[in-house]
């Protein structure tokens, strides 16, 4: 029996969302604490595009494989995004090769923060749903 099916959809997609903006922090943490490290290449967690991607799955024409071999095109489900890091190399040839921008940093981290606490409140909010339906609405 799957543990998740009790939960619907919604929870489910929070509960990545929640999983992936931590990731995400651990990234823009390690940014910040890498500011002053000479030759430290920023990193980047996206997932966005591939989590909508995994949204959007169910509607529209769907693209296929041919063989099973064969890359996916874009993740099946939510519970298959993982989402990428992507490095960031100082190009600009002054300076000690770091490409941190602290306050590019500390926007993303605020942003991410936001995200994360709406996400969280919408996830208590189903959950307390769903235990005001098994208590009988007690």
């Amino acid at each position: 029996m799957d543990m998740m099916q009790p939960f619907d959809q919604n929870m489910r997609l929070l509960g990545k969302v929640l999983d992936l903006r931590a990731k995400k922090a651990e990234v823009i943490a390690a940014n910040i604490a890498n500011a002053e490290t000479p030759g430290y290449s920023a990193s980047r967690f996206d997932f966005e595009e591939d989590l909508a991607s995994a949204i959007g799955a169910g509607q529209g024409l769907a693209l296929s494989t041919s063989h099973s071999d064969h890359i996916a095109l874009r993740p099946a489900a939510v519970e298959q995004v993982s989402g990428n890091i992507v490095t960031t190399v100082d190009r600009s040839g002054i300076g000690d090769r770091n490409s941190v921008s602290v306050n590019q940093e500390m926007l993303d981290l605020s942003e991410n923060q936001l995200l994360y606490e709406t996400a969280a409140q919408l996830l208590k909010k189903k959950m307390g749903q769903l235990s005001y339906a098994i208590t009988g609405g007690q």
